[in-house]
């Protein structure tokens, strides 16, 4: 084995359901393109960490077995060895255990690995890679958990907070650290505006870094339902592991937990708003379909065929997708209620066939 400076290991086993209908079962959001870079967001994610990982042959992905020939597809330079591919997804948390548990094997505890969701996009990914350095030297000369603090931009609702405790040092080029004082999950409002008063508040990325053997000491500590039976057994323990995010098992117990606040330019492509995030100009309305409107404004369009005409009248704050055989329209405000709707189809017989 080589010895990179951090190990990239790339979760890739999500649905993105929020995307529906562009994103399906067998086609989720990380193997779209929805930045207009013709690069999907695997791809993307995969490619910004080929420069600290060394090569392929130090950057691992985890994903769902229906997910796996999908992950091949997209990553032809990705070594067999390095695709760990859950049986039935449980969370992040088992994905975290395991992965680190089969890094740990094959480089030892002294490795540090990082973990990335497969769809976030990055702007600035120079700046992102120097914070990677940071994370890797700050996980290497203490015993701990970084998590990637985003600077909050407007006081979201739907990201969890991270506030900052004791300072700890500065890592890298200069980045300063922190002890985590507490987590926080999706405020409302008014408890999200007081956050950003503070200045001491990131969001809470869901990028981690740490060495292996420290991760694995405290997933004994604090999650043993999860890795005693995944170091007895390796993935056939998946059926019988507890469903839970690495958040709730580790992140918001252990005492380790060190937050980096970075600004890297940062989005993680949660639904179609932010597609208008990342697109918008000074047109009144995204449009990555053909569209004629009149009266209408603070709208998102989309279409796969890009023969098809989208054809609006006094629309606002809206967004309308067509895929195939289905079109979505939703108002902005309530893109998050797709979800919901899945379900019903799903209850469908004669739609099932659509997700």
């Amino acid at each position: 084995m080589s010895n990179p400076t951090l190990i990239p290991v790339i979760l890739a086993g999500g649905k993105g359901e929020r995307f529906w209908p562009l994103s399906r079962r067998n086609r989720p959001k990380q193997f779209l393109s929805l930045d207009g870079s013709g690069r999907s967001l695997l791809q993307a994610t995969a490619e910004r960490l080929l420069a600290i990982a060394g090569g392929w042959q130090d950057i691992f992905v985890v994903t769902a077995a229906h997910l796996e020939d999908g992950v091949r597809e997209q990553l032809p330079d990705l070594p067999i060895a390095n695709l760990l591919v859950e049986p039935e997804g449980r969370d992040t948390a088992p994905a975290v255990a395991w992965s680190t548990l089969e890094i740990a094997s094959r480089y030892g505890r002294d490795a540090v690995l990082g973990f990335f969701p497969a769809d976030h996009w990055i702007a600035d990914e120079a700046k992102f890679m120097s914070t990677l350095t940071a994370a890797a030297d700050l996980a290497t000369q203490q015993a701990a958990i970084v998590t990637l603090g985003i600077a909050p931009t407007y006081p979201s609702t739907g990201y969890g907070y991270i506030q900052q405790g004791n300072p700890a040092g500065t890592y890298g080029d200069g980045f300063p650290a922190y002890q985590v004082d507490r987590f926080t999950e999706k405020p409302d409002r008014d408890t999200a505006e007081s956050f950003l008063a503070t200045g001491t508040f990131s969001w809470n990325s869901g990028m981690f870094v740490f060495r292996a053997g420290v991760a694995l000491d405290e997933l004994l500590a604090y999650a043993p339902e999860i890795l005693g039976p995944l170091e007895a057994q390796g993935v056939a323990a998946y059926p019988t592991l507890t469903k839970k995010s690495i958040d709730y098992a580790l992140m918001e117990k252990t005492q380790q937990a060190y937050v980096l606040p970075v600004s890297f330019g940062w989005d993680d492509l949660g639904d179609w708003n932010a597609i208008e995030r990342l697109l918008k100009g000074e047109d009144p309305n995204v449009e990555l379909a053909r569209h004629v409107g009149l009266d209408t404004q603070g709208a998102l369009f989309y279409a796969t065929d890009h023969d098809d005409l989208i054809v609006t009248i006094g629309l606002e704050d809206t967004v309308i997708v067509r895929d195939g055989k289905v079109t979505l329209i939703v108002k902005k405000d309530r893109t998050q209620e797709i979800k919901n709707v899945l379900k019903e189809i799903q209850a469908d017989p004669t739609l099932k066939h659509l997700l």
